[in-house]
């Protein structure tokens, strides 16, 4: 089998930085389709939402909120 994955970075202050990646990951899910995830970092150390699926349906309104 081969696999195919789309990868989106970005380094940023001060925006909507999970909602800009949200979407850069829709836009890339041709590439792979079996799952999506999103890590960010802050002062606070690392957050990691990951899930099986198109990324419209790993990620909520909320979760991109967060």
């Amino acid at each position: 089998m081969h696999e195919h994955c789309g990868v989106f970075g970005v380094y940023a202050h001060n925006i909507d930085i999970a909602r800009l990646i949200f979407f850069a990951l829709f836009a890339l899910q041709h590439r792979g389709q079996e799952s999506a995830g999103i890590a960010v970092t802050d002062s606070n150390g690392i957050k990691v939402h990951t899930g099986m699926g198109l990324a419209s349906h790993v990620f909520t309104e909320n979760d991109l909120a967060q």
